[in-house]
């Protein structure tokens, strides 16, 4: 867990806009969610997916880290599959 929330700060702090700028989720298919959830565009868009964190209270985990910190977001999505954390840097086309 704790690699993952270094990887997603310096992923943050690389690319900037603070917290606010950016929204954190978890999902079983983090890609899928992505594309077709956030419409995020693979490529262009500024992202980052965990590797498999084994369980989705760890996955959760990371992501109140986040949502704590002012990342967009909510609690609560997913269900026991959303073993993955995932963030984006919102833009003018992604859906929150």
């Amino acid at each position: 867990m704790n690699q993952t929330i270094n990887a997603f700060e310096a992923y943050i702090r690389k690319n900037g806009g603070g917290y606010s700028q950016w929204y954190v989720g978890v999902a079983a298919n983090p890609k899928e969610r992505l594309l077709f959830g956030h419409n995020v565009k693979e490529g262009s868009d500024l992202c980052l997916v965990s590797d498999h964190l084994g369980t989705d209270t760890v996955a959760r985990k990371v992501e109140q880290y986040f949502l704590d910190k002012g990342c967009k977001g909510a609690p609560g999505g997913g269900d026991y599959t959303a073993r993955y954390a995932y963030t984006y840097k919102i833009n003018g086309h992604t859906r929150q």
